[in-house]
């Protein structure tokens, strides 16, 4: 690790002199670039709304092609997904040598009830995979004292038997340098279990794949065979993370529409990106070997993305020599959803803003390139045009189609407004927009295979609004995707920096079963 000391910068305030104004500046940057896009939108449209009104169109018939293009692979995607979900793994590990691999599943937790804890890790007991191999690391919070040690207990008292270990860790709390919250929580359990499960028991490094899941995560039961597989046939396991697919069943049928919505919309973008691997980074629950991580120092503690800082921590450390292995096979997970409508909404915003805050990245990113000369020109290129134009558009494009795009027919003046161009911006952004929106249909076929089975106690008419809520796409997409990506980029333009939060957590009671199998 000497030869990248900025493998774990945090933020610019961890550094100094130039290096601290070089990486200010670069965590200004994406803020400045998407409200420097709106603001010149609207003076655009006030000055000259005719070049206004034909960015608008572009605007649209760009969203038109991206709109057919991802429902392309998403097609693709949920047919190699059905594909996944009838195959059996546990067969197709028959005739290869798995027996001396071991899963360390790590499982952090905050304040989330223990009918949450004891659900997560019975999924786990009903793998078809020998759960002799499989070690369970429930990793508590000093922070809320005897509650969650004595909940940590509890659950291996009644688990712990069925596994090769069980073991609890209580990440400590207020240790300089780290931002309370998954990462440093799963940094310190990973750093725990290598210790006192993988040195103890003499289990080499390289044999051990961890997977670091959110306390909600619920398995399938040929997950870990899946995954095993997986790393067995990759090119180059040790320089690769593996990602399944999430799926937020959990409590889909007691989650409000927007929480479904929202969910989903999370579940198909991860579906396009894995039939798009150059743009794919670790996200949420996600699996890579212990000697990978032990060789670049685990996750990174004072970062609030931690998920994808890993990717990017790895990256680095192997000089652009390093991926991520599509798993198209599906854990299961929450929507996010509170007891009230309010109370979801507010939870929504606050989980997008901080997913939005992953833009923080991209300062990360720039500066190990400065510092990195044996990443190759071109990989750097590619690498940041897909980071800043994914953080760009999702704070930009939905408010250009929605709102600002529709500025040059308001403030443009009299002149423009007695133009044809006038008359026929409405007609060609609308006949644009509302074909793209049929991607919707293609959205709502998807989600109704992919939902549970229909509980007993929840009525037809529901399952009717599985269908129909993809009708408040344009809303979500504003309101909590652009408002929140915007708010996230300010924070970072500011200084003002963003703390974890942990989504909390309303659960159904039986675990989730899909359509696809």
């Amino acid at each position: 690790m000497n030869n990248h000391p900025y493998l774990h910068v945090g933020r610019a305030t961890e550094l100094s002199g130039l290096n601290r104004a070089v990486y200010r500046f670069l965590e200004i940057l994406p803020g400045a670039l998407s409200f420097g896009t709106l603001i010149g939108f609207v003076a655009l449209s006030i000055w000259n709304p005719a070049i206004a009104a034909y960015i608008t169109i572009l605007f649209s018939s760009y969203w038109l092609f991206k709109t057919i293009f991802l429902s392309v692979h998403l097609r693709y995607n949920y047919i190699r997904l059905r594909r996944s979900m009838e195959t059996d793994w546990l067969l197709r590990l028959e005739h290869m040598k798995y027996d001396d691999l071991v899963h360390f599943v790590v499982f952090p937790f905050y304040n989330e009830p223990y009918e949450v804890i004891a659900e997560s890790i019975k999924a786990v007991q009903a793998s078809r995979f020998p759960l002799k191999q499989i070690a369970i690391v429930l990793a508590a919070e000093e922070e809320r004292g005897d509650e969650a040690r004595l909940l940590a207990e509890k659950a291996k008292a009644e688990f712990g038997g069925d596994f090769l270990d069980f073991l609890v860790t209580v990440h400590p709390y207020g240790v300089e340098g780290e931002i309370p919250g998954k990462g440093s929580n799963i940094s310190y359990a990973a750093k725990s279990a290598k210790k006192d499960i993988a040195d103890r028991l003499g289990i080499p490094l390289e044999k051990v794949i961890v997977s670091a899941f959110d306390i909600d995560t619920v398995v399938y039961p040929d997950y870990f065979a899946c995954l095993t597989w997986h790393f067995l046939t990759a090119e180059r396991p040790l320089r690769s993370s593996f990602q399944p697919i999430p799926l937020y069943n959990n409590n889909i049928w007691d989650a409000p529409m927007l929480s479904r919505v929202l969910a989903y919309s999370s579940t198909f973008w991860q579906m396009i990106l894995q039939e798009r691997p150059e743009r794919l980074a670790t996200f949420s629950s996600h699996a890579v070997s212990l000697a990978t991580l032990e060789e670049a120092g685990y996750w990174q503690p004072n970062v609030v993305s931690e998920d994808s800082r890993i990717y990017w921590n790895l990256f680095m450390f192997y000089d652009g020599d390093y991926t991520v292995v599509p798993i198209t096979y599906p854990v299961s997970m929450d929507a996010n959803a509170a007891p009230s409508f309010f109370g979801t909404v507010k939870n929504l915003y606050k989980q997008h803003r901080r997913w939005g805050y992953g833009a923080e990245n991209i300062a990360y990113i720039v500066f190990n390139f400065w510092k990195n000369s044996k990443i190759s020109l071109s990989k750097k290129i590619g690498t940041l045009w897909v980071q800043v134009e994914g953080f760009w558009s999702l704070a930009t494009h939905p408010l250009i189609l929605f709102a600002f795009g529709w500025l040059p027919l308001f403030i443009g003046g009299h002149t423009f407004n007695t133009s044809v161009l006038s008359y026929n911006l409405p007609i060609v952004a609308r006949w644009f927009l509302a074909i793209a929106m049929l991607g919707l249909i293609v959205s709502a076929v998807f989600c109704t295979n992919l939902v549970p089975r229909r509980p007993e106690n929840r009525s037809r008419s529901r399952a009717v609004m599985m269908f129909a809520q993809w009708i408040l796409v344009p809303f979500t997409m504003v309101f909590f995707s652009a408002i929140p990506g915007l708010e996230a980029q300010a924070r970072l333009m500011t200084g003002r920096y963003l703390g974890f939060w942990v989504t909390p957590k309303l659960r159904r009671k039986k675990t989730p079963e899909t359509k696809t199998v």
